[in-house]
């Protein structure tokens, strides 16, 4: 079997929330023959009613015979319950099999898992996703991977179908760690941002040309191309929820707790998005925190 002839390659997709539904679909569309599994059954029907594929009752009924398993669910906890757990997938991971996990946990549950997944014979990689809703639904994610390359060599046909970039950093851990930078420097970015764009309007400046110009020089950011006008028209239903982005910096907080890193305006950001959830913007999108200087 050719790990490189997708129709020949099954794989399973566990968690169909709004990244992992369209990462699935690239898969399927690639010529990938999946199974997917969601806790709420319908959303998995639903799923395989729109792209073909199966849908099954439990982690481990979906893994079923998988060469490639992926993942992308909420938290540690999630993916602990989803494979570790009653029916959970890694008791029914074929040998050699490999597990990709594309959620966005600490260092700590990837290590962990990789080290069950070697007790019963297959691999498991941590490969969390940069790029948000769009990404995932255009197949335009960055990709950042812990764990054998080996392992990696041979998922990353598979993950190239939802992805523009697949880079493997290291070791088990190494793209959670990864993906933990990432977090880092966007809430900074995303904090300066608002203030900037605040300070624009308060000048009486057109925030749409101040965009313009300095979006060619060296404020640039991906940030700025793709908040900065949504973020002047306080227009926040859409994108990463501000809850999400509170795990994702709690993961980085706790794991910095550990390695000796400061990480002062990541911890006021922090709390900045916790005033953004006392607003009622748990859903809201990442750049959200725009209303904290328009409407303190």
């Amino acid at each position: 079997m050719s790990q490189h002839d997708p129709a020949q390659t099954p794989v399973a997709f566990l968690g169909l929330g709004v990244m992992g539904g369209p990462m699935a679909g690239h898969l399927a569309k690639a010529g990938y023959p999946v199974t997917v599994y969601n806790r709420t059954a319908s959303k998995a029907e639903a799923w395989a009613a729109e792209h073909g594929g199966q849908h099954a009752a439990t982690p481990a009924a979906a893994v079923q015979g998988a060469v490639i398993a992926f993942s992308c669910v909420g938290n540690d906890d999630d993916l602990r319950s989803i494979t570790l757990g009653d029916d959970g997938a890694f008791a029914a991971m074929a040998a050699d099999a490999i597990f990709v996990d594309n959620t966005t946990a600490s260092a700590d549950v990837a290590r962990e898992l990789a080290a069950a997944a070697g007790e019963r014979g297959f691999h498991f990689l941590d490969a969390p996703v940069s790029g948000g809703q769009a990404g995932a639904e255009n197949g335009q994610l960055t990709v950042m991977v812990g764990g054998d390359q080996a392992a990696f060599d041979r998922a990353q046909p598979a993950i190239d179908s939802y992805a523009k970039a697949v880079t493997l950093m290291g070791p088990s851990g190494a793209g959670q760690l990864t993906k933990m930078v990432n977090q880092i420097c966007i809430a900074g970015l995303v904090q300066a941002l608002g203030e900037g764009m605040n300070f624009a309007v308060r000048a009486g400046l057109d925030a749409d040309l101040v965009l313009d110009v300095i979006g060619k020089g060296a404020a640039q950011s991906w940030q700025m191309d793709n908040r900065g006008r949504t973020m002047v028209r306080d227009e926040f239903e859409f994108g990463f929820a501000v809850d999400w982005m509170r795990k994702d910096l709690g993961i980085c907080l706790a794991e910095a707790n550990r390695n000796g890193s400061r990480l002062p305006v990541t911890a006021l950001v922090d709390q900045f998005y916790a005033e953004v959830q006392a607003m009622g913007g748990n859903r809201w999108d990442t750049s959200s925190l725009m209303r904290l200087l328009t409407k303190p």
